[in-house]
């Protein structure tokens, strides 16, 4: 893995002012669970607050005046190239989340492009399925697959005391902000700009991934899954996944399901055979029967009655 002063690495100007952030909303109880994105929307559609609260700047997003917050955070904004004009106003081009407790920072809505790095609704239900599942063995070590802002390595560590987390992402920054929010949680993340698990040592005890999953071609490398409908990275980390895991280690691969018409679930059986070839254990169950109804519009899931949100737990054999 690439060491802290490789690709991914902020600016030591920046890193100190992502860190000088996050401790201060830390210090000052900020907290804030990011909806979704048409409730986000909805909810910015009024006008700015007057007197903008630090729920308003770093949750929802909204514009606000330069006198609006406190010099040192604003200070701190401008080192981490994260503030941006919006007329007389300006925007916070950061946002913060709290999951299960942590303060992670991720990109302003609405997260285009292709270095957007988002904490959403996904997240919150990604982190309850390694809680669930990772007390269910001992984890020495761990690898977050497309880390994004680093829910899974930050909380797979939490809960697990993991001596070794390594993560990759191909979005340099996801890496930055990644190894600041696992910093300012204490955990001794390694990361490194890498294709799926291509920078993953072996030998692991677990693996936790949230690949992207929505079919079609957005442009945001958070959303795009690839396949079909959307199911081709998570075929291709459970594959690599299997390779890259110590015998009895697991790979915990939360995704979302597309159900066909009939009922069918092919995300499910893929994964079957891919397990089934490799002599591994496979576990699978929904977690949500019902995400991301508004993409059943496209002409991509014409033939798609919902998706569901799983989650898939994979052993290699002992």
């Amino acid at each position: 893995m690439r060491s802290s002063t490789d690709l991914g690495s902020a600016s030591t100007e920046e890193a100190e002012a992502l860190a000088w952030l996050l401790r201060t909303l830390d210090a000052q109880a900020y907290d804030f669970v990011t909806p979704t994105l048409s409730t986000v929307r909805r909810w910015i559609s009024r006008p700015p607050p007057e007197q903008p609260s630090l729920r308003d700047v770093f949750g929802w997003g909204f514009p606000f005046p330069l006198q609006a917050i406190e010099p040192d955070l604003l200070t701190a904004l401008k080192a981490a190239g994260a503030l941006e004009p919006v007329g007389p106003l300006v925007r916070s081009r950061l946002r913060g989340a709290r999951v299960h407790g942590r303060l992670f920072l991720h990109s302003a809505y609405p997260g285009a492009g292709e270095s957007a790095v988002f904490v959403g609704p996904d997240s919150y239900r990604f982190a309850d399925f390694i809680r669930q599942e990772i007390a269910k063995a001992p984890v020495r070590s761990l690898f977050d697959v497309g880390v994004g802002a680093g829910v899974g390595a930050v909380l797979a560590h939490r809960w697990s005391g993991a001596e070794r987390v390594f993560a990759s992402d191909l979005n340099p920054a996801s890496l930055r902000l990644a190894k600041a929010n696992a910093a300012h949680a204490g955990v001794p993340l390694q990361v490194g700009q890498a294709d799926g698990l291509a920078a993953a040592p072996t030998g692991l005890d677990l693996i936790v991934a949230n690949p992207p999953y929505v079919g079609g071609v957005s442009g945001r490398t958070y959303r795009d899954g690839g396949g079909a409908l959307g199911e081709g990275l998570a075929l291709a980390w459970a594959k690599a996944a299997l390779s890259r895991l110590a015998p009895g280690g697991r790979l915990l691969l939360y995704t979302g399901a597309p159900i066909v018409t009939g009922g069918a679930d092919p995300i499910r059986t893929a994964l079957a055979e891919v397990s089934a070839e490799a002599g591994a254990a496979f576990d699978y169950r929904e977690l949500d029967p019902d995400i991301f109804s508004g993409e059943l519009r496209r002409a991509a899931y014409a033939e798609v009655e919902r998706i569901a949100a799983v989650g898939a737990v994979l052993t290699r054999p002992a």
